[in-house]
């Protein structure tokens, strides 16, 4: 099973920049998406479909913003969208789909790079989250989540750390947060394979971040502990250019 999960920042702007013959080269069995900035209508999914895809979207119901995505080559037994909570599905934040005992979730994280108002919200997110997450590992134990949680763990997922100690996304209490996802029994597959720095998932588009390669690892596949044992792979696939984030994969036993 390969599973990627790719922030597009705007399906529509992604699709005309090579989205799907990508998607057709990468042949994922299933396509987490996150910001996809459209309503279902204003997608054209005959594409997908031609690439062998379902397509399910979970939009925020301000046009143009937010939204998470899941393409799968198998339709799943049973999808749900959101997180029961008004506030965060009015903006498109969480999507999950199950096969068999496995669950994938679709994940865009709020961002609090836009002032006190929005990192409050973030933080709320996070503290209603994770409660949510433990409940839901009691109904669905073999949990995938996939997605941009905006958050740099550690030092080594972020360029320059010292200059980022009072930047939203790796703020202290972020990280904590992720200490906490951690020692709740999930794990960030990336760092069960590569442990090495310099390995970015976003980068700015102000002053050639790309290029010098000044970014943050703020993507992820976090697996439940009880599937660890099923990984392959994971891995960033740093050379896709359709946004300002790239997409990262892992692959399990089937």
């Amino acid at each position: 099973m390969k599973i990627i999960s790719f922030n597009v920042n705007g399906i529509r702007a992604a699709m005309s920049k090579g989205l799907v013959e990508w998607l057709t080269m990468e042949n994922p069995d299933v396509l987490c998406l996150q910001e996809t900035k459209a309503q279902p209508e204003q997608i054209d999914l005959d594409p997908l479909k031609e690439a062998g895809y379902h397509a399910y979207f979970h939009s925020a119901v301000k046009k143009g913003y937010s939204g998470v995505a899941i393409l799968a080559k198998t339709a799943p037994d049973q999808l749900v969208i959101g997180m029961n909570h008004p506030a965060y599905d009015a903006e498109g934040r969480i999507l999950r789909a199950d096969w068999g005992d496995v669950s994938v979730l679709s994940a865009y994280f709020p961002s609090g790079s836009q002032g006190d108002e929005r990192q409050a919200f973030k933080m709320q997110f996070l503290a209603d989250f994770l409660p949510w997450l433990t409940d839901l590992r009691t109904e669905r134990p073999q949990l995938i989540l996939s997605g941009d949680l905006n958050i740099c763990h550690k030092p080594i997922d972020i360029n320059h750390p010292e200059k980022h100690q009072k930047s939203s996304g790796f703020l202290p209490d972020e990280r904590a947060w992720m200490d906490e996802l951690e020692r709740s029994g999930m794990v960030d597959t990336f760092r069960v394979f590569d442990s090495s720095s310099h390995k970015y998932s976003w980068w700015s588009y102000r002053s050639g971040a790309r290029q010098k390669n000044l970014g943050w690892r703020i993507d992820y596949h976090w697996a439940s502990q009880n599937l660890v044992d099923k990984l392959l792979s994971a891995g960033i696939l740093s050379d896709v250019n359709f946004s300002d984030h790239c997409p990262v994969v892992l692959e399990l036993k089937p």
